[in-house]
């Protein structure tokens, strides 16, 4: 979980109280799923006391900085909801003078930028310490070690507008990176500079790499790897900053930037949007005005809210607990949502920091903690049960229990992943890949509908490990289904994949009679067409007249996706399908 360390004197002069114990401090963190994982040391001046803060939720991006998490502590405690008048929205932008200009080439790059002007007063040693840590934060975590998402602070005195947002050969351009004394290329950079070493993972495959220039030539840096030693340079003092993100997903560039534009609007700056002039359609569209509100209202019906609390609660209620998180609501008589309507409820504005409430549940949680954790009366349980597996976790673990003794190693994989990953690499159509629809980052936009991608990341990073590599994993796979209720089937696969020089159709035949000779099953195979394995040595598994799964070996064209030099044999199976 995400740790923050603030300075004691700015976050209490920002939440607008102190606390006197560290008790009262603690219950008062509850409201931002939070709590004090180390106290200031009192032997030293107030200024220069640190509170170390650990971060419970990681969906709360807005809190991991001093501003924001003191912001939801001050508004909890009664203070009015701070307003951000700097906002464009769709329909209504606001005038900004500064532009910045990017290029069709960098859309297969890092596609997306915003940017805004923090101005008004000089950078304190405390501020700029937290503007970096949140830079860090927001990059590390939300945007996966700068993968997805990175911010750059510049000094605008000396930047010529437009700035030019451009994708260039990494021979072709040099420049003077932070902390260094001599001009180096891009491709020096990742090779040389500490930074660029450490995140040349991101950009050392690419043809072509991001660069940021003022109108007159001169780098502002070399996004998400390193700012240049000049523009880039921020120092105590200065009074006029540019804030940039880059990244890979429009709404999260978005978000990081209305959460920095928020944070340092509530430390007194003054925010001045600045407008971003795309190439290329984006889902903001291709002109833009950052910082800008993109989310969308969310309803909550008062019987959902009963459900998910157990208490009754009316709707004047519910919007009393909302404000005390910082969010607008208002009474709501009925929604259509689907094909039901539901009455009588609540319908929320996200703040302009948050992008969080993908459904009626998140809008119940913050009225659960607006009201209170302690306003709620403890009940015991009513119903008495009795554990135990259930069949399919008890069949799932005979099969591993034969694929260890098969040789294979069991691996553990996330549900979620990107449609690069999942779609692209795999030589698949995303037919029948379930997306989710409000998606925090693009690395987890889409719930896996086959365990074999999972299986081919492993490999991707184990080239250095003796051969031969035996691997498998059993986990839920979901996939679209119009038969069912909700329009997807969730079901238990098993998918198990080895690397070798020899692996070949014949080898992973005999695997699969094995195990199936172990569980006791009968079944046929028959011709398989599956794109991601060589026609004619892929093969579809059939029980009692239904095709449960598929095994071959993987197709050249997956290999190479996936940066593998080894041949590969593959196979899974629907277990749900032989219980």
């Amino acid at each position: 979980m995400p740790k923050i360390e603030v300075n004691e004197e700015v976050f209490y002069t920002l939440a607008n109280r102190r606390w006197n114990t560290r008790e009262d401090f603690e219950e008062a963190l509850a409201c931002a799923k939070a709590e004090l994982d180390e106290d200031s040391d009192k032997t030293l001046p107030p200024e220069q006391r640190i509170l170390k803060i650990e971060l419970n939720d990681t969906n709360r991006p807005d809190l991991w900085g001093t501003a924001g998490c003191a912001r939801q502590l001050r508004v909890y405690h009664g203070s009015a909801r701070p307003e951000y008048p700097f906002f464009s929205s769709p329909g209504n932008p606001k005038k900004a003078g500064p532009r910045v200009l990017v290029e069709a080439g960098v859309k297969g790059v890092r596609p997306f930028l915003a940017g805004f002007i923090a101005s008004g007063k000089g950078i304190t040693d405390a501020a700029l310490r937290d503007m970096i840590q949140t830079q860090e934060k927001l990059a590390w975590n939300f945007g996966r070690k700068r993968r997805t998402l990175s911010m750059g602070l510049y000094r605008t005195a000396a930047i010529r507008w437009p700035i030019t947002y451009k994708a260039v050969d990494p021979d072709s351009v040099s420049f003077v990176p932070l902390q260094w004394d001599v001009p180096l290329t891009l491709r020096e950079i990742l090779k040389q500079h500490p930074k660029g070493r450490e995140y040349a993972f991101i950009q050392e495959h690419e043809p072509l790499h991001p660069l940021l220039a003022d109108a007159a030539g001169n780098i502002l840096s070399y996004p998400p790897i390193i700012n240049s030693a000049d523009l880039g340079a921020v120092q105590v003092g200065d009074t006029d900053l540019f804030v940039e993100l880059t990244g890979t997903d429009m709404p999260s560039v978005a978000l990081a930037a209305s959460i920095m534009a928020c944070d340092l609007a509530d430390q007194g700056y003054g925010i001045e949007p600045v407008e971003v002039e795309y190439a290329y359609d984006t889902p903001f569209g291709r002109t833009v005005t950052f910082p800008y509100y993109f989310q969308k209202p969310v309803f909550c019906s008062l019987d959902r809210i009963e459900k998910f609390l157990g208490i009754n609660l009316r709707a004047e209620e519910c919007i009393r607990a909302l404000e005390r998180m910082g969010v607008e609501a208002e009474k709501t008589r009925s929604v259509e949502l689907g094909e039901t309507i539901e009455a009588g409820g609540v319908q929320v504005r996200p703040p302009e920091y948050r992008n969080d409430f993908l459904h009626a549940a998140d809008v119940a949680e913050d009225v659960m903690i607006g009201r209170g954790l302690a306003s709620f009366t403890p009940r015991r349980p009513r119903d008495f049960t009795v554990g135990r597996l259930s069949p399919i976790t008890a069949f799932s673990r005979r099969v591993k229990e034969i694929l260890v003794g098969m040789g294979y190693q069991e691996m553990i994989y996330n549900y979620l992943g990107s449609g690069k990953d999942m779609i692209d690499k795999m030589r698949g159509d995303g037919g029948r890949i379930i997306r989710i629809s409000n998606p925090m980052t693009e690395n987890y936009e889409y719930v896996r509908d086959s365990v074999l991608a999972s299986l081919l990341m492993s490999e991707s990073v184990s080239g250095h490990s003796a051969y031969p590599h035996r691997i498998f994993e059993i986990g839920k796979v979901a996939y679209r289904d119009a038969q069912e209720n909700y329009g997807a089937r969730t079901r238990q696969y098993a998918g198990f994949l080895t690397a070798d020089k020899d692996a070949n159709f014949n080898i992973i035949a005999g695997q699969l009679q094995t195990l199936f000779y172990y569980i006791s099953r009968d079944y046929e195979v028959e011709e398989s067409k599956d794109p991601r394995f060589i026609p004619g040595r892929a093969a579809a598994i059939r029980y009692r007249g239904e095709s449960i799964g598929v095994f071959g070996e993987l197709h050249p064209e997956v290999l190479e996706n996936w940066r593998l030099t080894m041949p590969c044999i593959a196979g899974e199976i629907d277990l749900d399908s032989l219980l």
